[in-house]
């Protein structure tokens, strides 16, 4: 029920998962709203989805410490108990991201050595890999130790989700010397150069995307911004290249020709393409995705939280943790 649209978005999606997942799903909200929408659908019927009563949304508008309090059979509520019950593999929501990390945390736990879950998301690179940013918006006043706890987390991830043997990680900065960036960003240097992780120091922005490095560290705050900037600048770059191929007679031609090429393109930068982000750092698996997201979103959120619980990240975290807290220190890391 998180999203712009919901429940229409997350409705259509899972009947996409469904049928090209092999998974079942539980759709948490209001019955009676759910089961209206789902009869518009008549392919509902016979795939494996089911609804779970949740009479309490949490609006995006709401403060998130408010509304995990007071209420107690909202959505997120409801469909993340069923995770730490053992009846969901994973919880996949659109809605409002402080609500569900706040209602994660609580319900399911962090993992032992993780202060603060991290939301990781995932990047198309030049290179023609794909990087990941750690964090994303989960956390929005991170200490230098949190950010420790990220490039473990996030270097786990990418080598478990992406078969590389030994991700590289970077720092997000104003400048690639280890004296540039602000009293976080420097502080955090110290820690990260002492993990065990192929720590190659700082990075500037436009790292994101050529490929430089697998795993991008930053405070929540910056990176949250970054990733809606590069949203913000895919959809206008793909708009701008639709209209000039447009514009004329012979780019017209050219469009025809290379319009398989375009929606290639298109769909290599589409955020729709890669669902929603994990929350790094919790005792089961939570995926959050935007509030703007469409059936295809949401379709590829559910295959990245089938993903990730199939891949047993969770225990290589709580693992790598204890041996980095082990060899920095647990005195900086508090």
């Amino acid at each position: 029920m998180g999203s712009d649209r919901a429940p229409k978005p997350e409705i259509e999606g899972v009947l996409l998962a469904a049928r090209h997942y092999n998974v079942k799903i539980l759709l948490v909200g209001p019955e009676e709203q759910l089961r209206n929408e789902l009869s518009h659908h008549l392919a509902a019927r016979h795939l494996p989805i089911e609804i779970v009563n949740a009479t309490e949304v949490i609006g995006m508008q709401e403060k998130a410490a408010h509304a995990v309090r007071n209420k107690r059979n909202s959505t997120m509520r409801v469909g993340l108990r069923l995770v730490k019950s053992g009846q969901a593999a994973g919880f996949v929501t659109a809605g409002n991201t402080g609500a569900a990390m706040a209602t994660a945390k609580m319900v399911l736990g962090a993992l032992p050595g993780v202060d603060r879950p991290a939301l990781a998301a995932v990047f198309p690179n030049s290179a023609g890999k794909a990087s990941i940013m750690v964090d994303v918006g989960a956390n929005v006043d991170s200490k230098p130790h949190n950010m420790a706890q990220f490039a473990i987390m996030g270097e786990i991830y990418y080598r478990t989700i992406f078969g590389v043997k030994k991700p590289s990680v970077g720092l997000l900065s104003i400048g690639e010397e280890e004296i540039k960036g602000n009293e976080l960003t420097r502080q955090a240097f110290a820690l990260l150069k002492e993990l065990p992780v192929n720590f190659l120091g700082n990075v500037e922005g436009r790292d994101l995307f050529n490929g430089r490095v697998d795993v991008i560290v930053c405070d929540g705050f910056v990176g949250n911004v970054a990733l809606k900037i590069s949203e913000g600048v895919a959809e206008a770059f793909s708009f701008l290249l639709k209209e000039s191929l447009r514009s004329t007679i012979s780019s017209q031609v050219g469009y025809l020709l290379s319009r398989r090429a375009f929606v290639d393109f298109k769909k290599r930068v589409d955020y729709s393409e890669y669902g929603g982000a994990p929350l790094l750092g919790l005792k089961g698996v939570a995926i959050v995705g935007h509030g703007s997201s469409n059936a295809n979103a949401i379709k590829n959120a559910v295959r990245v939280a089938k993903q990730f619980a199939e891949s047993g990240i969770n225990p290589r975290i709580e693992q790598d943790l204890a041996l980095g807290r082990t060899l920095v220190g647990a005195g900086t890391w508090d």
